[in-house]
């Protein structure tokens, strides 16, 4: 039974590999990232309620507040608690994805 469930995953991933082959790489890899985000900022960012909108923000703006929830320099709700979750090249990607999406 076991070596049926490795086969069907090794299968499984081969098909996977070969239907991505040639893909263009994502030119914006913390879209991944950004996904936890959007419950509370909108979707790419652009929230329209109480929650800032962060799309478009400058990537500076967007690690230093990162860095200040994370190390507690800046009162949040919950934002700490999200910023404590990611690595220093994380938050980079973060920004880098926010920075470069369209305001509302």
């Amino acid at each position: 039974m076991r070596r049926v469930a490795v086969l069907g995953c090794s299968l499984a991933t081969l098909l996977l590999t070969s239907l991505c082959e040639g893909a263009e790489p994502d030119p914006h890899p913390g879209r991944y990232l950004a996904a936890n985000c959007t419950g509370c900022h909108g979707t790419q960012g652009r929230s329209t309620g109480a929650i800032p909108a962060i799309a478009g923000l400058d990537r500076t703006v967007i690690v230093e507040a990162m860095r200040a929830f994370r190390s507690g320099d800046r009162p949040a709700t919950v934002m700490h608690q999200h910023a404590k979750a990611y690595s220093e090249a994380q938050i980079e990607l973060l920004a880098d994805y926010f920075a470069a999406q369209k305001p509302l």
